[in-house]
């Protein structure tokens, strides 16, 4: 499928719908071979310009409804911070791979985990906004070589008129790949379109992307960007391929 700053297929029955406000947006490029065995079977790394891309995204989840049902004001609405990946797979649909989910409420972060196999984990989290301004603060609950945390600092940039066709490779993802219960499976969301701010890093302390099996960062980001936000709809997993049909994606 294209890349396009638009949703290429409308989530016409929500699974669930939800804000996601004041994120950043911070990514460096990595060689494909680094991110392949981390990669759900059935998909491979998503690439631009013979590179993949590591995110790793702060923001905060605003009222998060199910099934059309109003969103929930507490435990609907949290701080998260999410390292993932950049796959496509063999009917052309790009998406997101998790590698990584802090969230600061329990309940969701269990919800996450049991209903949908996501890389959730529990941490104490804090998005803080001073001006143009925002920090991101984030430790893992959990104690031992889990205990990843990470502290963020984004200055607020001008208003991108006309993204790059890297920006738009990195922000205009319509689904994720993951592996649910049963097999690899693609589900989608919708939104509007990014509104996207360059944005400066100005303190970028973390061991999340380690934590997560990833090489450290070797170099600054190739991308900093920053969005108020958008509302979304996701969808229910789709095209589920049953583990015994797939094959790895590396040897």
């Amino acid at each position: 499928m294209p890349i396009t700053p638009d949703a290429t297929v409308a989530v016409r029955s929500a699974l669930l719908t939800q804000r996601w406000l004041d994120l950043t947006f911070i990514h460096w490029a990595v060689d494909p071979a680094a991110v392949a065995p981390l990669l759900p079977r059935g998909v491979t790394a998503d690439t631009y310009d013979g590179a993949a891309h590591v995110g790793l995204i702060a923001f905060r989840m605003d009222k998060t409804g199910w099934l059309g049902l109003p969103g929930v004001p507490y435990f609907g609405s949290f701080p998260e911070t999410n390292v993932r990946l950049y796959s496509v797979d063999d009917q052309g649909r790009r998406g997101v791979v998790f590698r990584s989910m802090d969230a600061s409420r329990l309940v969701p972060v269990l919800l996450g985990r049991v209903g949908f196999r996501l890389p959730y984990s529990w941490s104490r989290m804090d998005v803080r906004s001073d001006g143009g301004t925002v920090t991101y603060t984030s430790s893992r609950r959990r104690p031992g070589t889990s205990r990843a945390r990470s502290r963020i600092v984004a200055q607020v940039g001008p208003l991108v008129t006309e993204p790059t066709g890297l920006e738009h490779f990195l922000t205009a993802r319509w689904g994720l790949h993951n592996t649910f219960w049963g097999g690899t499976g693609y589900l989608a969301n919708d939104h509007p379109r990014w509104p996207l701010h360059r944005a400066e890093l100005i303190t970028c302390e973390e061991n999340l992307l380690t934590a997560a099996g990833l090489p450290a960062p070797d170099g600054p980001p190739v991308s900093v960007l920053y969005s108020p936000g958008v509302p979304v709809r996701l969808g229910r997993p789709a095209g589920l391929v049953p583990r015994s049909h797939l094959r790895p994606t590396v040897p």
